[in-house]
This record gives C-alpha cells, structure tokens and sequence, in this order.
C-alpha cells in the first residue's frame, strides 16, 4: 500500500442518535484502498447502522462521511452508485421473478446514460449501451460461476445461490468499495469457503476494495486485511486479525467466547 494513497472512505467522529440511544458514538475509521476491512462485534454493537450512514441510507448526528475524497455526509442514497459505492444487505433483496441475468443487469441501471428516444426506438447509442451491459453482465455470471443458472428464476433458486446473485448484482454496479453485510450468513461451510474465494477475487482480480459485517470468524480472520470492533456503539479495538483476537477488550465483548477460541481463528 503507497504512503501517499489517500483513504477510501473514513469516518470521523461519527455519531448516530435514535431518540435517548446512541446507536453509535464518535466513531473513527479509515479504510485504504485495496483492503478487506471487517467490521465484527455482538448482535447490537452498531455494525449495520454504521453500513447505513456509510451508504447514506441515515444521516449522522454527528461527525463527518468521506468517500474517495468526497464528503457524502447527508447524500442521497442513489448517488452513490455513480460515486463508486454498492452494497449488498443482510436480507436478500433480489428480484424473485425475475432471472439471474436480468437481476444482474438492474444493477448497470445508473450507468447507462441514454436519453428516452434513443432508449425507445434501441437504436445508436441505446443499442450499443445495451450490448455492452449484457456482455459484461455476462462477464460477472462467468465470475461468480452460475452460468448454469443464468436463466432461471432468481426465487427457485437455493439460498446460497441468491446471495451470489446479489453480489453479482453489487458488481455490476462498477464499484470501487463494495460494502457487504453479512454475505455468508445461512450458508454452509461450501457456500461460505465460495464467497470467501470470491471475495479474495473481487479485490484481487477487480481491483474493488471490500468492507464487510460478518459473525463468521473464520472468514474474517482468514481475509481481512484490518478488523474493526464495535460494542454497544462504540469503537474497542481495530488492527490486524491476530492483534484484534489478542485484545482482552474483544473477547470480554463476545460473551461466551474464550480467548482461546478466538485465538483458534486466527491466521
């Protein structure tokens, strides 16, 4: 990573409010580009919340969003998409009905810049539009290896497989940070062995730096470049996988866990 890089995105003394409970407080975070940064921590530490203001689905009470150089604080939600930003969400939300190829293609949506003649009639530059959309979509299928279920119903298939989707959905939005949240979870441990491969792929193979929530330890601690700890609203620990799994701050936090079992995780 080059000194002179200037972060992804940060967060400076952010701060979300829902009526007399801090959801978050003075949060603090960079990501650099080229990281898989992790946010980890118990059911109610923040993590979400913290997605939410990073994607501007909320506004922070307090502190400051920056993306790529870009202050996003108080953004629209649907302009992050041009920015560089996708994401997926904790609950599928997918297009049922539709196929896997056309779900994929929603996602180019915000990229296609053709005015409602030229879209009307497909002709010039709508049909060259078009095209090249569903060659990369096709790309994406080809990526995330579900050729074999391009055309099939997105709500037939297992749910596994539209988690994939999703993420090839996100990709399809030309991100430069993909934001993740809680991608493997109600997977198998083939599934998530896959995503975490794919993960690995996205950053290394797409150059797309990847922030995300996650509960599976394993994954986190076999992936992540940085790991950022939330309990009950607050920053406790960030670092390294192995400095985080070190900390007694962590552990405390994660009732149940002994230091031991966290260690067991660790690269």
């Amino acid at each position: 990573m080059r000194s002179d890089q200037k972060p992804m995105l940060q967060l400076s003394g952010v701060s979300k409010r829902f009526g007399g409970l801090d959801a978050l407080l003075d949060i603090e975070l960079t990501v650099m580009p080229g990281q898989i940064y992790s946010i980890i921590g118990p059911n109610g530490a923040g993590k979400t919340t913290l997605f939410n203001l990073a994607s501007c689905l909320l506004e922070p009470t307090a502190g400051k969003i920056v993306f790529d150089g870009q202050d996003i604080t108080g953004r629209a939600a649907h302009q992050l998409s041009k920015l560089g930003m996708a994401r997926t969400f904790q609950n599928l939300a997918v297009f049922k009905h539709e196929t896997v190829i056309d779900n994929i293609l929603t996602g180019m949506h915000a990229h296609l810049n053709t005015n409602i003649w030229s879209a009307a009639m497909f002709w010039g530059p709508a049909r060259k539009a078009e095209i090249a959309a569903r060659q990369e979509a096709e790309e994406i299928v080809e990526f995330l290896e579900i050729e074999t279920i391009r055309d099939m119903p997105v709500g037939t298939l297992s749910y596994g497989l539209q988690k994939r989707v999703e993420l090839g959905r996100a990709l399809a939005m030309r991100p430069r940070l993909l934001l993740l949240d809680e991608m493997v979870s109600g997977m198998n441990q083939e599934e998530t062995e896959d995503i975490a491969r794919f993960i690995l792929d996205i950053r290394e193979e797409r150059g797309i730096t990847v922030m995300m929530i996650e509960h599976d330890m394993g994954i986190v601690m076999d992936i992540s470049d940085h790991v950022c700890v939330l309990n009950f609203g607050r920053k406790i620990a960030d670092g390294t996988p192995s400095e985080v799994s070190a900390n007694a701050a962590v552990v405390a936090a994660y009732l149940g866990l002994a230091n031991d079992d966290l260690k067991e995780v660790a690269p």
